[in-house]
This record gives structure tokens, C-alpha cells and sequence, in this order.
């Protein structure tokens, strides 16, 4: 596991400090932890950006409604929701596909590969349907997304890319979407009967899966694929 997520490990998970706040202390070790933006290659930059595309466009929905699915109370089904209506209603997927490849970056093969244990992983907690853990991994995404967009814009824009759209989108709606998911994160842990160490599992594996997205040691296997994306 992470030593990102260490602190959250050792702490007492009765003490006093919210959820939120905790949340954002990861958020934040977890972007710190990324290399600048300005001493990657190409080839990692697009890379960075293929893994992400590769990673949300085709799951970010299915998790959001495993979340909305699991919730029981009416309250944080109704936030999730909301959500899931504005993610398909402006085709959120589409904003992302069209992200990537005016940077030249759309995913391959290789990139779905790249990211593949730590996708199942998560992919698997979404499957049990655990109300709280699963409201709160989405919640620490939503907050996570909206602190990541500056980075990945940068990366497109070192690409030559003006088609920020998605980016531009995320850095706003996503903050007032993060906040809406700790509200419902409250209303869930109130009927949550699973034992409190248990409420950031889905955190740790996606905090993994991030981590794998942006960690540069395999981009050089996929220097071809890059090559083949970018034409050079």
C-alpha cells in the first residue's frame, strides 16, 4: 500500500477529524507526489494523458452509479443522481475522448493494459456495493479531479493542444460536485453499521489506480505507441 496512505492508516478513526478533511489531506500528498508537468518527455506526457482518458472515459459512469445503487439513504441518492444526470446529459465521455486526441493522445491497447490490475481492483470494490466506502471513494474523486485538471491541461497544452473543454468543465463543476458527495458521504456513514476502518478501502485502491496512471516508469514502453499517436 501507498505511504501516501499511511497517515490515514495510523490514525484513530474515531477521532474528531472529519472525513472531508482527511480526504483532502490524501488529495493533496497524492498530487504533491506528481512529477512537474515540465520535466516529462512527450512521450510520458501523452502517456499520463492516454492512461486517464483510458481509465474514465468508459468507467467513471459505471462507478458513479455502483455508488448510487448502493447509497441508502435518499439524500445521497439524490446528489449521485444529479451527478450521473450532468455526466450524461453533456456527454462527459465524449468532452474526454475529444480532450485526448486533440493532444494526440488517444488511448491504445497498450495504455488499457498499462492500467489493468489497479482498474479490476477497483472495479471489483464497486461490485460489492458497499454504501459509505463507495460514497467516499467517489467523494475524495470528485475533490481529487478538480485539484488534477491544472496539471492535465498543462500536459495538453505542452502537446500544442486548445481543446480544454473537459478540463475547463471539471475545474469548476467538480468542486461544487465534491462538496454535494461529502454531504452525502454525512447522510451515509449516519446509517453506516460497517466498522470505521473500513470507510476508506475504495480510497486506497483508487489512490493505487492514480498513482498507476501517473507514474512515468512504463512510458517507455509505450514510446511506440506514443510515436504512433503523435506521428513523430
Amino acid at each position: 500500500m501507498s505511504s501516501i496512505s499511511s497517515d490515514l492508516l495510523t490514525q484513530d478513526p474515531t477521532q474528531t477529524d472529519s472525513p472531508q478533511n482527511r480526504l483532502s489531506r490524501v488529495a493533496d500528498n497524492l498530487l504533491a507526489s506528481f512529477p512537474p508537468a515540465e520535466q516529462l518527455s512527450s512521450v510520458e506526457q501523452c502517456a499520463i494523458i492516454a492512461r486517464y482518458s483510458s481509465v474514465l472515459e468508459g468507467n467513471f459512469i459505471y462507478w458513479m452509479t455502483g455508488a448510487y445503487l448502493a447509497a441508502k439513504s435518499e439524500e445521497a441518492r439524490s446528489i449521485i443522481r444529479e451527478n450521473l444526470f450532468e455526466e450524461v446529459r453533456d456527454c462527459h465521455p465524449g468532452m474526454l475522448r475529444r480532450f485526448a486526441m486533440a493532444a494526440h493522445a488517444a488511448p491504445t491497447a497498450s495504455d488499457a493494459l498499462a492500467v489493468y490490475p489497479n482498474l479490476s481492483q477497483v472495479r471489483l470494490f464497486i461490485g460489492r456495493l458497499s454504501p459509505a466506502p463507495i460514497v467516499a471513494m467517489m467523494a475524495f474523486f470528485e475533490d481529487f479531479i478538480q485539484r488534477f485538471m491544472p496539471y492535465l491541461a498543462e500536459l495538453a497544452k505542452r502537446q500544442g493542444s486548445v481543446e480544454l473543454e473537459y478540463t475547463d468543465v471539471h475545474s469548476v463543476c467538480d468542486s461544487a460536485h465534491s462538496q454535494a458527495l461529502f454531504h452525502a458521504l454525512d447522510a451515509e456513514m449516519a446509517l453506516s453499521n460497517e466498522p470505521a476502518e473500513d470507510l476508506f478501502e475504495g480510497v486506497y485502491l483508487l489512490q493505487a489506480l492514480l498513482h498507476n496512471i501517473v507514474s512515468i516508469d512504463l512510458a517507455a514502453k509505450q514510446e511506440s505507441s506514443a510515436a504512433s499517436r503523435t506521428g513523430r
